[in-house]
């Protein structure tokens, strides 16, 4: 659009206006607005910056009036400090349009503070470096309108699938039109050895909308589980009626996924109605995605049910669970071993991601190699620590005893419990068990005065005389020195060494501490040197019942608080 001067035709400049609103898709008062503003800033290069002139466009009649309005402040009216390239804080700028009531008591007798006097400027013609100027400011208004409408539009689309046309391929990444805008694939977001050109018909998942300098940024994606999921909702009425529900999925893109769905009517079967007569429906999915082959397994709200089904096909002989850690361990035939790991270990890591959990799997041999080592070194540990024999050893490993503190430190009553053991013979052993652990500490104690480790550095809460001694080796001797590591010093770390992935072992590497562990650790002796302070002991509130939606209980969220 161009704009000679605010004499130009007023019909003409509302069309413009419209036009341009119809054009960006954004409302007729921004553009005019915008032409308000540009006007403005040609005004101002006109008459002096020093002027507060304001325009108004009539948007009915599209008359134009220029005004210059002047304000009354106080003598010693002050505006404020501004920070210079120094840094250093002056007095800012007076603000344009304002008079001091003295000058203006010169002119006007009734002056005072506030009153503000308003003067209609003539029409004026725009020269080349203002038309060049009202240009830009148009321009950038209308961008920034046309970039809000964007983001006010697609912000609640997040989680639809949408068909667009490709509209260029940027090093892998592909922009899509969308018709009211522009979406970005990524190239991480796209199925590996899938390529477009430009004009293809695309359907993507939007998974994000993210508010940037340069615009709102549309992100979509073909790799998403959510995309999958979208693509048999559309496939599957169940699945669009909410029938049946695919609680998770993960996926390989372009190779193998996994869906977890189950059921809200009995009568429906959850994985038959998602793989259709003679796999219709699952084929249509499988389809779109280039050919990735999709496991549709029952999803259950028994952890270790489901993590059997999520390995499928391969069969698992036993899981045993790790709560605390999140790990479990499944024990598979020897035959099915390579079938329940999977391709470069696919199966295992879909499952892993479907479940959640971080899935180790050995086969039974394996399993009962390893039963029978650690079986074999507690008999040993309990005959030597408890100067027994190897039958009552082996009757206290059968029982579930690990260690030497097991024993020591249970009830009487479940040490004679044992086929074979009366009340004295657990009071015997239980002794004995005492006894070892005392002489051990005296030694762990010994060792660690004479690697010099101070006595300060057992106050800290968490620490054992074990790793007191572990610490010493170490070289770390005081509170100081514990305060000044990090977890990786005291977990270990990896780094790279001629191209390869090395292990460099942590001081307390054989007490197998979480990241988290470490940093208490470590926390609490900066606390102790006065480093930091210690964080406040938290508040325990009484639980508030509260009464959650079946989508809540599904997904794990949590309602928001007022």
């Amino acid at each position: 659009m161009s704009l000679t001067g605010i004499s130009a035709n007023r019909l003409e400049l509302l069309q413009i206006a419209e036009a341009v609103a119809r054009e960006k898709s954004i409302d007729k008062e921004i553009v005019i607005e915008a032409i308000e503003e540009a006007i403005q800033k040609g005004a101002r290069s006109r008459y002096g910056a020093e002027h507060d002139i304001r325009v108004h466009i009539d948007p009915k009649t599209g008359e134009t009036t220029v005004k210059r309005v002047i304000t009354v402040v106080a003598d010693d009216a002050s505006f404020g400090v501004e920070t210079n390239e120094d840094g250093l804080e002056i007095p800012a700028a007076e603000p344009v349009g304002i008079r001091r009531l003295s000058d203006a008591l010169r002119d006007d007798k009734t002056a005072e503070v506030g009153k503000t006097y308003e003067e209609i400027l003539p029409p004026f013609e725009f020269g080349r470096v203002q038309t060049q100027m009202a240009r830009q400011v148009v321009t950038g208004k209308v961008r920034e309108a046309e970039r809000e409408r964007q983001h006010e539009e697609f912000k609640d689309r997040v989680g639809e699938v949408i068909n667009g046309t490709v509209k260029r391929v940027e090093y892998g990444n592909t922009v899509v039109d969308l018709g009211r805008g522009e979406g970005i694939m990524r190239r991480d977001q796209s199925i590996p050895r899938e390529n477009f050109n430009i004009g293809d018909r695309i359907r993507c998942y939007i998974y994000d909308v993210r508010r940037e300098t340069k615009g709102p940024q549309i992100l979509l994606s073909r790799a998403h589980g959510g995309f999958m999921a979208k693509l048999f909702a559309q496939e599957v009425p169940e699945v669009y009626d909410g029938v049946i529900e695919i609680r998770a999925v993960a996926r390989d893109p372009g190779s193998r996924a996994k869906m977890a769905v189950i059921s809200n009517d009995s009568s429906i079967d959850p994985v038959g109605a998602c793989v259709g007569m003679r796999g219709s429906r699952v084929q249509a999915v499988v389809a779109e995605l280039q050919g990735e082959k999709i496991d549709i397994i029952q999803w259950s709200q028994d952890e270790a049910t489901f993590i059997v089904n999520a390995l499928a096909p391969a069969e698992v002989s036993k899981v045993v669970m790790d709560e605390e850690d999140e790990r479990v361990e499944v024990v598979v035939p020897d035959e099915q071993l390579s079938l329940a790991i999977g391709r470069r270990g696919q199966n295992v890591r879909l499952a892993s991601q479907l479940t959640g959990w971080q899935i180790d799997i050995m086969t039974e041999s394996q399993e009962s190699e390893r039963r029978q080592r650690e079986f074999s070194e507690r008999t040993a540990l309990f005959q030597e620590a408890l100067d027994v024999d190897e039958v009552i050893a082996q009757l206290l490993v059968t029982e579930g005893f690990a260690t030497v503190e097991d024993v020591a430190y249970v009830e009487n009553a479940e040490v004679a419990a044992i086929e074979g053991f009366d009340e004295d013979t657990a009071e015997e052993i239980q002794a004995r068990a005492r006894d070892f652990l005392e002489k051990e500490a005296a030694e762990y104690d010994n060792k660690r005065k004479a690697l010099g480790v101070e006595d300060g550095l057992l106050e800290i809460e968490g620490v054992t005389l074990p790793m007191a001694v572990a610490l010493g080796e170490g070289d770390v001797k005081t509170v100081e020195d514990l305060a000044g590591l990090i977890p990786d010093d005291l977990r270990g770390w990896f780094e790279s060494r001629e191209g390869e992935r090395v292990r460099e072992p942590g001081i307390l590497e054989s007490f197998s501490l979480d990241a988290s562990d470490a940093e208490a650790l470590i926390m609490k002796a900066r606390v102790v040197m006065g480093w930091i302070e210690a964080p406040p002991e938290p508040e325990v509130e009484e639980p508030v019942e509260v009464e959650l939606s079946e989508e809540d209980r599904v997904f794990g969220t949590r309602p928001q608080e007022d």
